[in-house]
């Protein structure tokens, strides 16, 4: 199947007992068994659920992968990952990543004597030279967040094979629309399932997809001995929202492309971070990886102020300022300060992210509203 019907058929069913086009909402918790162990598949919802099941197979499909693990929201995802590893284990991850990641690797599990190295991965080089042999996992993101960096997935995955590591990225800000890093290499895929799976900013939810049938046992059995799994009614959100993944993914990127264009040649706009201009970094690689760039883009303001990016902020009317993106509805956000907060400011600073960033989630609405919007705001400083 093409994406867009994948979109709307993959991993979904009618239901059995009605022939309901749209996957039931199984609000239970448990469920009656004939004779003890002789039961449907089903024992506890937080073990499995169907409603849950139908999700993993549509993500499992859209990834082009063979198993998909949902988790209750993307930290819970990589929290899961990590668990498979132990103390003197080491990870190399972008230097450039969301800060909540960041978070988690350095404030949780640091303390368990799991070792992380961040370093810039626009060179593959980079990266092998931290390889040691205590490497279990290389951890890339691409376009990374928020400088919107481009990784080389198949470079990337030639290293991690060659040292016999895992490679486990996060799709976040890609889709699988756009990208599918199973198809270039990755062992595992890691989405923000919140993000633009959902795509209308009502669930909270993760997700993982491999193709090893090891590597999906193991993360199978912490989904359920650690809990962090997600209710039907979410499950069954997100099955709606992927319906228009691939509509919506179109729309994001055209306006992403137009509004990339305008901020370049706006006289009080320093630079522009989106992966579609041919001077961005890797955007020769992008080119290849991606089918489209996305709705995503970061954006610094002359004279680098931070009362000037507040200023533009509370100045949008369409640009609603708030955590996440992904959402049909525009956000802005300002990472230094939001999803970045907890990266020091020197780790920060220097992979571009200073105090003057914006960082745009390009919405679906009409184009030159949001334009006009953007035009309003900068006129404020």
């Amino acid at each position: 199947m093409k994406f867009g019907t994948k979109a709307i058929h993959a991993g979904v069913e009618p239901d059995p007992s009605t022939g309901a086009i749209m996957t039931p909402i199984y609000q239970t918790s448990t469920y009656v068994q004939k004779s003890p162990g002789d039961h449907l598949g089903y024992e506890y919802s937080r073990t499995h659920n169907p409603t849950r099941t139908a999700l993993q197979n549509s993500l499992a499909a859209l990834e082009n992968g063979k198993h998909g693990i949902c988790f209750s929201s993307g930290l819970g995802a990589i929290d899961a990952v990590i668990k498979l590893f132990g103390p003197g284990d080491e990870i190399i991850s972008t230097n450039d990543l969301y800060g909540g990641t960041y978070r988690l690797f350095t404030k949780v599990f640091e303390k368990y004597g799991i070792k992380f190295h961040f370093v810039p991965m626009a060179d593959p080089k980079a990266v092998e030279e931290k390889i040691n042999e205590n490497t279990k996992m290389i951890w890339a993101e691409t376009p990374t967040n928020p400088m919107m960096n481009i990784v080389d997935l198949k470079a990337l995955s030639k290293i991690s094979k060659k040292h016999k590591v895992l490679f486990g990225v996060d799709n976040t800000f890609a889709s699988p629309y756009l990208q599918n890093p199973l198809d270039l290499g990755a062992d595992l895929v890691m989405h923000s399932v919140t993000k633009y799976l959902g795509g209308h900013s009502d669930v909270v939810m993760g997700a993982l997809i491999v193709n090893d049938d090891e590597l999906a046992k193991q993360l199978v059995f912490i989904q359920n001995a650690c809990g962090a799994t997600p209710g039907p009614q979410d499950c069954f959100l997100v099955l709606r929202g992927i319906k228009t993944l691939h509509i919506r993914m179109e729309r994001h990127s055209q306006n992403g492309k137009t509004i990339a264009a305008y901020l370049k040649n706006h006289p009080k706009v320093a630079n522009v971070y989106w992966p579609g201009f041919e001077d961005h970094p890797n955007h020769e690689i992008a080119k290849k990886q991606m089918k489209d760039y996305g709705g995503m883009i970061s954006f610094t303001l002359v004279g680098n102020k931070m009362e000037d990016a507040v200023k533009v902020m509370e100045s949008f009317q369409l640009f609603a300022l708030a955590e996440s993106l992904g959402g049909v509805e525009s956000l802005c956000g300002h990472p230094a300060t939001m999803t970045h907060a907890s990266i020091p400011k020197e780790e920060r600073e220097k992979v571009g992210l200073v105090d003057s960033l914006i960082r745009l989630s390009v919405g679906i609405e009409d184009a030159e509203d949001l334009k006009n919007d953007l035009a309003n705001a900068l006129s404020k400083i």
